[in-house]
């Protein structure tokens, strides 16, 4: 296959994904700080002061918030905007719209940290926001649509890379989550009502709840790991055949699991048992990109020993492997029993946000900074070695820990006697889980030391370097025929 046309440095916009990149670190430290002080909250709950802005009730959603839609929403602006600009040879389709889903996006998430701590929620998990936010959204997202798929449909390229599928399944299935979940009746300037009730409504949050984690943080980051993987490694992706199987199991197969996070409620049985059974048949295509991915390293496994970035990057994919089997067997009925309103589901979760998303986005970041920023390398590989045994150290503790308390929770509230009496009160296992309570503090705060070491070596990477080419950042030809045209020539 023939190269594409080469851009030159000017077609790029690269302004828009060095203001998401920068926009990314530092929401990462705040989400993960403020997960770090709600942590701390159950060890000393008079850690809230008695403010009620400070109480763990509040904190949650906007931890949680922080975490996906800041950190990860802006990592993902940034490297969908910077992929499809590289694999289509073409400038964004528009520099304004560009810019407005940046300063829409901040906007967004101010609104959630203001709004939040103030107990302004709908309740809704990862949907909390009340609707003047969730119109604000809406329309960051279609402007981000239209950013993205005009700059497709400008490609140079004939061919269209599997990340872009990726990046454009997401971008169109949270769309309609989003929508859908929300449609609700205003009372008030900061109160709405869901049109839905009782078990629809549950029904339907978990739709949106599933597959948020589905397409927001699995299938889009999996559209990162398509791209930079093979860019990092300097080898093509192992089978592209493979990634296009993946792309299409994984976006059918994920939309109808979400009941499964409705196991032994009202929801009917037939509802109950479709979402374990697609649970189950996920991990196959979950599996095939996890194992497409590191097979791409194939006569490159020697670079491990000296690429820290390298190692982020594999080590993201071993976590998403692990927690999407976790995610399958957690599932099914018998062991949802066991598990379900227990601490592993809060390790399970946390194994892939800490291990999955945030080590791909942390390698992607490495990869990017250099680059946007036209120098030869970060300020310092020795300070990316700490951040990842950091990071690594840190999740392995916070989920373990997790993992332990969780189960003993399962096994203490279902143990009885003889007559058929509780056989531990539910304090009893509150108190039984305090010690991992503290390990997981512990982890929490070394994930965010790293995360602290990474900002240093960025501020100094983007400001204390002289640019090997202030008009031109490296990388800057890079032919489609690099990683996509060498794998399914």
């Amino acid at each position: 296959m023939a190269s594409s046309p080469v851009a030159t440095a000017g077609t790029f916009n690269y302004t828009v994904v060095r203001q998401f990149a920068i926009m990314t670190v530092v929401w990462g430290i705040v989400g993960m700080l403020v997960g770090v002080v709600i942590a701390a909250q159950l060890l000393w709950p008079q850690l809230n002061l008695d403010i009620p802005w400070l109480t763990y009730g509040r904190l949650r959603p906007l931890h949680t918030n922080a975490v996906i839609f800041a950190f990860g929403g802006s990592a993902l602006f940034a490297a969908s905007y910077y992929v499809v600009q590289r694999t289509c040879q073409a400038r964004l389709f528009c520099d304004k719209l560009a810019a407005f889903t940046l300063w829409g996006w901040q906007l967004v998430i101010l609104s959630a940290a203001i709004t939040l701590p103030l107990g302004i929620t709908t309740s809704k998990e990862y949907a909390e926001l009340e609707w003047p936010i969730d119109i604000l959204i809406t329309l960051v997202w279609v402007a981000y649509a239209i950013v993205f798929f005009g700059t497709i449909v400008k490609r140079r390229s004939k061919h269209i890379y599997v990340a872009n599928w990726f990046f454009g399944s997401y971008i169109l299935t949270i769309a309609i989550l989003h929508i859908v979940n929300n449609i609700e009746l205003p009372v008030s300037l900061w109160k709405s009502y869901s049109a839905y009730a009782g078990v629809q409504d549950a029904m339907v949050q978990w739709w949106y709840g599933h597959n948020a984690v589905g397409f927001f943080l699995t299938t889009s980051f999996l559209g990162m790991m398509y791209y930079f993987i093979p860019k990092q490694a300097e080898r093509p992706i192992y089978s592209y055949r493979l990634s296009i199987v993946h792309f299409w199991a994984l976006a059918f197969t994920y939309m109808w699991a979400g009941p499964h996070h409705r196991l032994y409620t009202s929801l009917p049985d037939w509802t109950q048992s479709l979402g374990m059974v697609f649970s189950l048949i996920l991990l196959a295509p979950s599996w095939g990109g996890m194992i497409n991915g590191i097979m791409t390293l194939s006569g490159a496994w020697h670079k491990l020993r000296t690429d820290p970035i390298l190692k982020f990057m594999v080590v993201s994919l071993s976590f998403y492997g692990m927690s999407t089997f976790e995610g399958s067997m957690m599932s099914i009925r018998t062991v949802n029993a066991l598990s379900h309103y227990t601490d592993w589901t809060i390790g399970h979760v946390h194994s892939g946000a800490l291990g999955w998303v945030a080590m791909i986005t942390f390698g992607m970041l490495y990869y990017l900074i250099p680059r946007l920023w036209g120098r030869e390398k970060m300020y310092s590989t020795r300070l990316i070695e700490v951040h990842f045994w950091v990071a690594t150290i840190g999740v392995v503790l916070y989920i373990a820990s997790m993992w332990i308390a969780g189960v003993m929770q399962g096994l203490m509230w279902r143990a009885t006697e003889a007559d058929g009496s509780l056989t531990y009160s539910f304090v009893e296992s509150v108190k039984s889980t305090y010690p991992f309570y503290a390990i997981r503090l512990m982890g929490g705060a070394l994930y965010l030391c790293g995360m602290l070491v990474m900002a240093y070596n960025v501020f100094k990477t983007v400001i204390g370097q002289t640019p090997v080419n202030p008009a031109i950042p490296l990388d800057t030809i890079d032919p489609v025929s690099s990683i996509a045209a060498s794998a399914h020539a």
